[in-house]
């Protein structure tokens, strides 16, 4: 399946996905959270019931084409895994980019520190000279 249109054909199709707190879009799985507490919706539990789903239902054959509920359970689990996917690299990528502020903002740190010492360093008579400029 083309990862490319996946929610073309969600949206095309009008699919929804059934879950405890009933039906969502395919829209609404950006604003569930990546994992939860127990019995509340998460976009980890959704995706490991539409695998097990697919375990259980889908009939592997090399010959035949696929039942279009098939389809419909694989573009379902698709759009849920990368949906998963995209959160991911986004936590990530955010993460990353607090590491390096941080990391900054240090760097910053220690060059004042540094600044300062070597004022610290400079004779009395310099320091008052630099004061009266």
């Amino acid at each position: 399946m083309n990862e490319d249109n996946i929610f073309e054909q969600a949206s095309r199709m009008k699919l929804r996905f059934v879950t405890s707190r009933g039906e969502i879009s395919a829209e609404d799985l950006w604003d569930l959270p990546l994992t939860s507490s127990p019995g509340a919706l998460s976009l980890d539990d959704l995706a490991r019931g539409l695998h097990t789903r697919m375990k259980n239902e889908l009939e592997v054959s090399f010959v035949k084409k696929p039942r279009p509920e098939s389809r419909i359970l694989a573009l379902s689990f698709n759009i849920a895994k990368h949906v998963i996917d995209t959160l991911l690299a986004e936590a990530d990528a955010n993460e990353e980019r607090v590491v390096n502020a941080s990391r900054r903002s240090r760097v910053k740190e220690i060059i004042a520190q540094k600044q300062d010492q070597e004022l610290l360093d400079l004779p009395l008579e310099e320091l008052q000279k630099m004061a009266e400029a």
